[in-house]
């Protein structure tokens, strides 16, 4: 029993940690375009706006769902992804040094994915 509350108290600090530091790179991106400013990278090929709007969408609002553990594993896999995209096409040709932070994140956001919110959470309510 004492097993169980770790590993739910584990996953709830998987969860919500990685996803509030997640939030002080999606809130910056989310004050760009309530701004109107859409200058931003288009490694897609879809459009600047488009693109900081996918951000917003995975460095903000999917680690807000994450911090209160509703739909959780669909919130990590835009997050995860963005993450993908940081690491491997944006920060292609950088030094690992600068890829790390992305590379973490991507971890996390698919462990997360992987275990699921744990019972601390709207998902297990």
């Amino acid at each position: 029993m004492k097993n169980n509350l770790l590993i739910h108290l584990g996953l709830a600090l998987l969860r919500i940690l990685p996803s509030a530091f997640m939030l002080t790179h999606g809130y910056p991106k989310l004050m760009k375009l309530v701004n109107g400013n859409t200058e931003f990278a288009n490694p897609f090929g879809i459009g600047e706006a488009p693109t900081l709007f996918l951000a917003v969408i995975a460095e903000f609002v999917c680690p807000v769902l994450m911090i209160i553990g509703f739909k959780t594993r669909w919130a990590a896999i835009p997050a995860a992804i963005a993450m993908f995209v940081a690491a491997f096409m944006i920060h292609a040709a950088d030094p690992f040094a600068t890829k790390e932070k992305a590379l973490l994140f991507l971890v996390f956001f698919v462990v997360i994915f992987l275990l699921g919110p744990g019972k601390y959470s709207v998902d297990k309510r």
